[in-house]
């Protein structure tokens, strides 16, 4: 191997250029007597228009913008599944449809009481308003920040038949992003994008606008982190990358922090290449452990996400946002302060697995994607070999839990109940998939099993808690236990998935983790 040339030292290092990533060293950098470098393993998204048009973002999927990371063999789930990670400086934010949410009060005052003091609701919603110029009404929404969201306008004449649909189903059209939690109701989402279809990625809004004009913000992209760095005393100094040219391998030190945002997957990857995470699974690969830490790469969430697919009898609209344009919330049992299902609508059709498996499709359809909001069941990240280039071993372990079984199911015969509504009437034809003669309980987990997604969401796999708490491998301030000078801010330290998708609250992390930074640096100073 080669050894690390030497490189310039800056106050601070961000590993990976993601949806927080971007967002901490945009803010890092904003005071100039600050210097701050920035990792990235893929290719800027400057003037790229495959990645910047939102409408087309479904052509991402199993890109060379992919890291297309499969899924071990799953005993309840599809072992065809893909997990998509983006290769692309913004991150899953540059590769996702964009929709955008607020997470539930109720979600962030959870982890505030599970012991990550400073995440409540009153503590988070005011980076929310800060990251946001949203068009949506309400004085608790923030106009001048960098990240652009906007409601979907209601075009689509078969999207406007599903929301009186659903109202007919008792669930009424409900505006999302208002600051009340919506447990049942539909509406059109709001996304982070311009008006133009451009997408307001975390690259686009924080990092772009400064590019080359901050002489102490340097972006070096294509390039892969091998390790992380430490001094004798365990701080953590730097981190070790592959240059650009896939030969030679260079190193990055800091005088003050790193930070890793690397996402879900890649970051737990990182902290065990680097000798922190599970002490038997390290030595079974070969890594000379440093910190014996269990819960890095444990506790893996996600959104699992079955479809139900129509023929469409008139045609669907041929222009969209992105394709997937409405949301749609229900709570399965009473009581509820959250809502335990969602669907998204999409007037495209959705057969990335169903047509695998024998189901019919068509070019003129639309799709309902019901999705478990909080799923039960956990996995686990795990290194493959001690070598940095090979895909970690993703273990979702979809559905083994019995609650996400319970909920999909019931989202799928609500589906069908909605759609069978007269609004739809004009609209719905022939059921592509499953079909209507899958009825069962047993039938319709059969269906899932074989043909099921999933939302793209994970998230858990670092996960801040209580300092005493030996499964969480950060505390509440994004530190990582066991050693000095290491963050993590990124999906990953969600102690619970957020109930809806997570993308801007992804992006609230890095201005929190920002702040914190920022407040311990003074302190120190």
């Amino acid at each position: 191997m080669a050894s690390p040339t030497s490189a310039p030292e800056f106050d601070h290092v961000v590993v990976g250029g993601g949806t927080a990533g971007a967002v901490v060293a945009a803010r890092l950098s904003e005071d100039p007597d600050v210097s701050v470098c920035l990792l990235e393993a893929g290719p800027s998204d400057v003037d790229d228009d495959d990645i910047l048009v939102l409408e087309r973002w479904m052509a991402l999927l199993e890109s060379g913008y992919d890291w297309d990371y499969p899924v071990e063999p799953q005993v309840n789930g599809n072992s065809f599944l893909r997990h998509a990670r983006a290769r692309v400086l913004g991150g899953c934010s540059s590769h996702n449809s964009c929709i955008a949410f607020w997470a539930p009060a109720e979600d962030l005052d959870g982890w505030a009481a599970a012991g990550c003091t400073g995440w409540s609701a009153a503590d988070c919603f005011p980076l929310y308003r800060r990251l946001e110029n949203n068009d949506a009404p309400g004085d608790h929404h923030g106009r001048s920040g960098p990240v652009r969201l906007r409601t979907v306008p209601p075009r689509d004449p078969c999207g406007r038949a599903l929301l009186e649909a659903c109202a007919e189903a008792g669930i009424p059209t409900t505006p999302f992003n208002t600051g009340t939690t919506v447990v049942r109701g539909a509406d059109w989402f709001q996304i982070n994008a311009r008006p133009d279809g451009t997408r307001s990625s975390a690259s686009v809004s924080y990092l772009h606008p400064v590019l080359g004009r901050r002489p102490n913000l340097e972006v070096r992209t294509g390039v892969r982190a091998r390790r992380l760095l430490f001094s004798g005393d365990g701080r953590c100094t730097g981190a070790e990358y592959l240059e650009p040219d896939v030969v030679h391998t260079s190193a990055v030190t800091a005088r003050g922090e790193v930070i890793v945002s690397c996402g879900a997957i890649d970051s737990p990857k990182l902290l065990m290449l680097s000798g922190i995470g599970p002490g038997g699974h390290l030595r079974d690969v070969g890594v000379d452990v440093r910190v014996d830490a269990p819960g890095v790469g444990s506790h893996l969430q996600d959104h699992p996400e079955g479809v139900i697919m129509w023929e469409a009898k008139q045609p669907m609209v041929t222009t969209s946002t992105q394709w997937w344009e409405i949301g749609i919330f229900a709570d399965t049992v009473p009581g509820l302060d959250r809502p335990d299902l969602m669907f998204h609508y999409g007037s495209v059709p959705f057969d990335l697995n169903t047509y695998r498996q024998g189901y019919p499709t068509s070019d003129n359809a639309f799709s309902l994607t019901p999705n478990v909001t909080q799923a039960r069941s956990r996995g686990t990240v795990r290194l493959r070999s001690r070598d940095f280039r090979d895909k970690p071993m993703v273990d979702p372990r979809y559905f083994t839990h019995e609650h996400d079984i319970r909920v999909m199911t019931y989202g799928l015969r609500l589906a069908r109940d909605i759609v069978s509504r007269a609004p739809m009437t004009d609209w719905a034809g022939a059921e592509l998939a499953p079909g209507p003669g899958c009825t069962s309980d047993d039938e319709l987990f059969a269906y899932v099993r074989d043909t099921h997604n999933t939302v793209y969401h994970p998230a858990g796999t670092v996960r801040m808690g209580a300092d005493d708490d030996p499964d969480s491998p950060l505390d509440a301030r994004l530190r990582v236990k066991g050693v000095r000078g290491l963050r993590v801010a990124d999906a990953s330290v969600m102690p619970l998935l957020t109930t809806v998708n997570p993308c801007i609250t992804t992006m609230m992390i890095g201005e929190k983790c920002a702040d914190m930074v920022k407040a311990d640096a003074a302190g120190s100073g």
